[in-house]
């Protein structure tokens, strides 16, 4: 069988509700290199969820090309494209066996191969997290441990199968009908719908645990009490410090967690010097101090990476600032004076502040911190530097969504007719009134930030979420 005309089938690898996978080779490459293809279909068949599906699919290839890009330890996106009303995704094949397979092969895990995975595995999901993305389905079949290099590869990412899952609910709604991940990995605040980056390191550890006892989560009992999973005797002979590494990764509450991947990291680290490469880029050199700080690793990193790679990964970094901004400051916005706030929600869904020491915080895109940054007023200032996407603006409601796209106009002292606004940004620090709302000279804005007013407003009339009617 010939995919599109170029990508010959070699055989299925798997099926499931979202489609099938296939092994391939390329017909059009001198290599013929083989391929994963991923088959994906939407679940509700509807011209206009086809339609949304096909906007956010394009953003997550988009995302997922330059995640492979940057990591070497993330399979490289070969093409992406649409045939017969069916998503194709064609990725890096990487031969290895999933951390399951190598199990059954070998026997469980000892303590010194478990903090070698962790030691390649925190970096680059510190730099997925820095992307703000979340992988939501880690766990032994999603990481593979290749055979060239014997280094772990993380691979399934759950953002296109969410996207798969858009459905309308029974209010005429867009959402998605699935919550991704999988039962015993997951924890209670992603099976709830509301995953955050801790989320995945709780997946990590549960996943470590597998190694170390070879059950699964559901194979382990629970203290009834605190909810807490109870392993370690299970384990046999591993460290203390190991083990309090990985308890405090799958706390049942996410404020228990370690708040980044590279915080977990350094307390690996300080716990139990230990010799960890640092694969993080391709063409990246490895790293062998024993215990490396993580001002360390951050400069060694730079002085390896490409002018390129040097743009992506400096902007996530910077990116990890305003998150402590976005989601605390954004708090007020989720929290409006005509809805009651829901007590736990604010513990689950914030992403964690940041941790990374930057001289001046920019536009971020999740905690690479080691050290809580204070909190500070609200700055959507990262909506003049990158695109917005849904996923930005799903955690808002209508007046944190106004709040949001005007702050584009006010950055450059519009004023507003809306009191509610008026008085929010004459709270602002930053904010300085020059222009009423009809001498405001829109060529102020640049051609990005009105692009981002524009869709904001788009995603405002799709949801129906606006506080300031028009």
């Amino acid at each position: 069988m010939l995919l599109n005309n170029r990508y010959e089938i070699i055989r299925t690898l798997g099926s499931g509700g979202f489609g099938n996978t296939f092994l391939a080779e390329d017909t059009q490459m001198p290599s013929q290199r083989r391929c994963v293809i991923k088959q994906l279909k939407p679940i509700e068949n509807n011209l206009q969820i086809y339609q949304l599906v096909q906007e956010r699919f394009a953003r997550e290839g988009a995302i997922l090309e330059e995640l492979g890009g940057v990591s070497e330890q993330i399979p490289t996106l070969y093409a992406y494209f649409c045939l017969e009303d069916q998503f194709y995704l064609v990725q890096e094949w990487v031969e290895g066996d999933t951390l399951t397979a190598k199990l059954q092969q070998q026997g469980l895990f000892n303590e010194s191969s478990v903090k070698e995975i962790l030691s390649n595995l925190l970096p680059v999901l510190n730099f997925v997290h820095s992307k703000r993305i979340v992988h939501r389905d880690i766990k032994p079949d999603n990481i593979i441990l290749r055979n060239s290099d014997a280094k772990p590869v993380l691979i399934d990412f759950g953002a296109v199968r969410e996207t798969m899952a858009t459905v309308v609910n029974s209010q005429g709604s867009l959402t998605r009908s699935i919550i991704i991940g999988t039962p015993g990995y997951m924890p209670s605040e992603q099976a709830a719908g509301r995953a955050v980056y801790s989320s995945d390191l709780y997946s990590l550890g549960l996943t470590m645990i597998y190694l170390l006892t070879g059950k699964s989560p559901q194979q382990l009992e629970t203290d009834s009490q605190t909810g807490e999973i109870v392993w370690e005797s299970e384990a046999g002979n591993v460290s203390a410090s190991l083990k309090t590494v990985i308890n405090r990764a799958i706390a049942f509450h996410p404020r228990e967690r370690f708040s980044t991947a590279l915080e977990m990291l350094e307390a690996l680290q300080t716990a139990t010097p230990f010799p960890a490469t640092v694969p993080f880029q391709r063409q990246a050199a490895t790293y062998n101090q024993p215990t490396q700080s993580l001002s360390q690793q951050n400069t060694k990193f730079q002085e390896n990476k490409s002018s390129k790679q040097l743009g992506i990964l400096s902007q996530s970094i910077v990116i990890g600032s305003v998150i402590g901004v976005f989601a605390i400051g954004g708090l007020w916005l989720l929290i409006p004076r005509n809805i009651t706030p829901q007590p736990e929600i604010k513990a689950v869904t914030e992403p964690e502040p940041p941790v990374i020491k930057e001289p001046e915080p920019q536009i971020t895109t999740e905690p690479e911190p080691q050290t809580i940054v204070k909190p500070v007023e609200n700055d959507f200032s990262w909506l003049s530097s990158r695109r917005v996407t849904d996923a930005d603006l799903d955690p808002f409601d209508g007046k944190g969504l106004d709040i949001m796209r005007n702050s584009i106009f006010a950055r450059y002292g519009r004023r507003f007719n809306n009191q509610d606004l008026q008085q929010y940004f004459d709270g602002q620090s930053w904010y300085t009134p020059r222009y009423s709302p009809q001498d405001f000279p829109i060529k102020l804005l640049s051609k990005l930030e009105m692009q981002n007013a524009q869709f904001i407003d788009k995603y405002q009339d799709r949801t129906g979420k606006r506080f300031v009617k028009k």
